[in-house]
């Protein structure tokens, strides 16, 4: 199950693949995958995770790490999420959306002329679930 991440790269833009799965047993290949993009003076850094199931704590360290130094470097990092999908909502509940700008789609993310957001939580996405505790437990 070993995914490769060759970001692909169009003039002051590159394209790093995210795995179906960053945890912190690929947070590293993510981490390396997105360093070589910032190393060739990229302005814009893309992380495609609509083909990602699950992102973990490790995972989103792994991006706001990236974030930061494509920032300090002039640059910046764009997400690109499956609106429906479970790292959207992890992205919502978090917040890291109003950080780092996510987008619906691989072309709205990689156009220079949109300089923010198009991807925005819906209201289910950012409320916890409601079954996240057992109905017994109480404050006592």
């Amino acid at each position: 199950m070993p995914e490769t991440h060759h970001p692909s790269m169009s003039s002051s833009v590159a394209v790093v693949a995210a795995p179906a799965e960053i945890d912190v047993t690929t947070t590293e290949r993510l981490r390396v995958a997105l360093l070589p993009a910032e190393g060739h003076a990229q302005t814009l850094v893309v992380a495609d995770l609509t083909r990602t199931l699950f992102c973990d704590s490790a995972g989103l360290a792994v991006l706001v790490k990236a974030h930061r130094r494509a920032v300090a470097g002039g640059g910046q990092l764009r997400l690109v999420l499956s609106a429906d999908g479970s790292v959207a909502r992890i992205i919502a509940l978090t917040g890291l959306y109003r950080l780092i700008p996510c987008f619906r789609s691989l072309g709205e993310a990689m156009d220079p002329r949109h300089a923010a957001s198009t991807w925005r939580p819906s209201a289910n996405d950012a409320r916890p679930a409601s079954s996240a505790l057992p109905a017994s437990v109480g404050l006592n």
